[in-house]
């Protein structure tokens, strides 16, 4: 049974060796324009769980620091309304998500209703129609 762990595993020097490979690959991630940031959230937890898997630690405050100076620009508003009202040492990486997804909800919102206007309505000029009326002076 230790052999077969030893093998899976490996021992103390590769465990080590992958989790640097995977704390660097941690470190280059960035949020991309066509991801959303569920999308994003969960490649870094997927990298910090592993890592955690191998015995090592990465805090949530290490992930929501790496998501603060990631996210891209449109958070930007978000980012500044926690700043204002929270530590951002005390801030929980689900007050983060929450936030964040919020905004993007909002946002898909109003590009969905900008849309449905967007589309051909009927209209009809009522001031058209309405005859004048005379002005009394």
């Amino acid at each position: 049974m230790d052999y077969l762990k030893e093998e899976y595993d490996g021992d103390d020097r590769i465990k080590g060796m992958k989790v640097l490979n995977l704390i660097r690959e941690f470190e280059l991630q960035k949020m991309k324009e066509s991801k959303t940031i569920k999308e994003y959230c969960k490649r870094l937890l997927n990298i910090a769980n592993r890592v955690r898997l191998l015995g090592s630690k990465l805090k949530d405050s290490r992930i929501v620091e790496k998501i603060l100076v990631t996210v891209l620009e449109r958070f930007e508003a978000t980012i500044t309304t926690l700043e204002n009202t929270k530590d951002f040492s005390k801030i929980t990486l689900a007050e983060l998500l929450n936030s964040l997804e919020a905004q993007e909800q909002q946002r898909a919102m109003r590009e969905e209703g900008f849309v449905e206007d967007a589309l051909p309505t009927k209209h009809e000029d009522n001031w058209k129609n309405k005859k004048k009326e005379p002005t009394n002076k």
